[in-house]
């Protein structure tokens, strides 16, 4: 069987856009409507003639709601196969109609869970007969066209137009695929609250369920195709759901940049003007000023080379000021929780450069999974919440760091957070002086920083590279001395790590021999 003509559609909807508009078109093709409770009574509401699903099955809408559509009068007339003697047998025997369109959207469950609804509101928006529906009709889509989305009205009618009142088995197919996929998302966002409640550790079964809201022009590499796709239901607000005010499309790299950058620059909501520059989703500059601007230009003297092409998030709204600096070189993205007219004027004159607006930052001690896949499955871990817990520092040398020293601690351990392993963090001022990252030894990491830093130095004209008199964070324990010593041989006089190492001893010796004061976090920080 190929095309179907609509003779009957039953519409049982909780999504009410555009229903009266379809419905119209339906009944204006002879179309006989059939549907439920609140349905029914905004197409009445819309002077339309609607049959009652109670008037079909013989048995009145009862419990409240929670049984009218399971029935045969409704599923035969959804899967009895077209053209099949023993099934029209069956529904003439019975008296059961063909049902050749259904127009079925779901409960708000993932709606309902989002706002934090009572947990017995969440369990009254279980959608129980609606699924059952949409699997029938989609099953039995050689003979049924079903529509999930109001978003595919418009492509229905067209269909009917086109096809004399008829639709196509290809279009047909498409729909029941669509269906069998809001079902199989709607069953997992019902799962994933379950689990949720299940109590600590990882979930026993991993219920994912997400919608593709924009193709990429391609991945990290032209070759490998790509999407960005966000939760169904809902999220926290971030990179996927910021608004791009102007430039280019977006890529696949610039999309993970860009949340990279805003990961860290979220870490300091509620500090001074902070500016995050990122390259291939390493930080290459981090600095707090007593403006943007200043923050800015502090970031920018960390690495200049790199920042070229780079993304520049901040923690305030963008000024005009800040906007002008910022467009002194091609750089890729620019995130901000907001930006002043003239910030969006002086970006305007660079067509390229994409301007992210995201509201408020990201709460960086948020809960959640982070998710990596590997050959054959998927790796899950708690998200990196983890913060300095200042009563639980440890000062481990003779020397204790002075408070400039301590706050420049604090600053560097915030970005090491943030670095590729191997990290190291150089920090002098509420500036970073230099990042060693992705290093397969810590010793490589602390030398490759400062040599950064020194040419910087070089670069600015400055004496003497930043990091002389700078506080350094390693993102995990040094394993031996040397790695200690680079940073001493750099101008370190702070140390901040996790410790934890069987030369503890060591390293500690060797900080008090070149007068250092270092603090042992006990939490590590990996970043892969």
């Amino acid at each position: 069987m190929t095309d179907v003509p609509i003779r009957r559609a039953l519409l049982s909807v909780s999504d009410k856009a555009g229903l009266a508009e379809l419905a119209t078109a339906l009944s204006a093709r002879g179309v006989e409507l059939v549907s439920t409770g609140g349905t029914a009574a905004a197409l009445r509401d819309a002077g339309l003639m609607v049959r009652d699903v109670a008037e079909l099955t013989g048995f009145p809408e009862m419990m409240d709601g929670r049984v009218k559509t399971l029935h045969p009068a409704v599923h035969g007339g959804l899967l009895a196969a077209r053209g099949n003697a023993e099934h029209e047998a069956a529904l003439a025997a019975n008296g059961i109609g063909e049902i050749d369109l259904l127009v079925v959207n779901l409960y708000p469950f993932e709606d309902t869970v989002a706002r934090e609804a009572p947990d017995a509101e969440i369990i009254e928006n279980v959608d129980i007969g609606g699924p059952a529906m949409l699997r029938s009709a989609a099953k039995n889509h050689a003979g049924v066209a079903v529509v999930t989305d109001p978003a595919d009205y418009p492509a229905l009618l067209a269909e009917l137009a086109a096809r004399d009142g008829a639709t196509a088995l290809p279009f047909r197919a498409r729909l029941a695929a669509k269906a069998f996929a809001a079902t199989a998302a709607y069953d997992a966002a019902i799962a994933a609250w379950f689990a949720s409640g299940e109590g600590d550790g990882p979930p026993e079964r991993l219920h994912l369920s997400f919608a593709r809201v924009q193709s990429l022009r391609y991945g990290e590499n032209p070759h490998q195709r790509a999407a960005l796709y966000v939760p169904r239901g809902g999220a926290e607000r971030g990179i996927a759901q910021a608004e791009q005010l102007q430039g280019k499309e977006l890529s696949y790299n610039n999309l993970n940049d860009a949340d990279a950058a805003l990961e860290l620059v979220a870490e300091f909501a509620g500090g001074p003007p902070t500016c995050v520059i990122v390259k291939h989703a390493n930080p290459c500059g981090v600095a707090s000023g007593d403006t943007l601007l200043e923050a800015y230009r502090a970031a920018f003297q960390c690495d200049g080379v790199s920042a070229f092409g780079g993304i520049v998030a901040v923690n305030r709204p963008l000024d005009g000021e800040t906007a002008e600096a910022i467009t002194d070189i091609f750089t890729e993205v620019v995130v901000a929780p907001s930006a002043t007219e003239e910030a969006r004027a002086r970006f305007a004159a660079k067509k390229n450069l994409r301007l992210l607006l995201t509201g408020a930052l990201p709460d960086t001690r948020r809960g959640g999974l982070s998710l990596r896949s590997i050959a054959g499955g998927l790796l899950a871990q708690d998200r990196d919440a983890g913060a300095l817990d200042e009563a639980g520092l440890r000062l481990v040398t003779k020397r204790a760091p002075t408070s400039q020293e301590m706050a420049d601690l604090r600053f560097a351990w915030l970005v090491a957070k943030h670095v590729k392993s191997n990290a190291i963090v150089y920090v002098r001022d509420g500036a970073a002086a230099g990042i060693g990252a992705g290093q397969m030894n810590r010793l490589e990491s602390a030398r490759i920083a400062a040599w950064k830093a020194e040419d910087a130095a070089r670069r600015a004209g400055w004496p003497e590279p930043r990091t002389r008199g700078s506080a350094v964070a390693s993102d995990a324990f040094f394993p031996f001395a040397d790695g200690l010593l680079a940073a001493v041989e750099a101008g370190a006089t702070a140390v901040i790590q996790p410790g934890g190492s069987v030369r503890d001893a060591e390293v500690i010796a060797a900080a008090d021999e070149a007068g250092l004061a270092m603090l042992f976090t006990g939490m590590r920080h990996f970043r892969h």
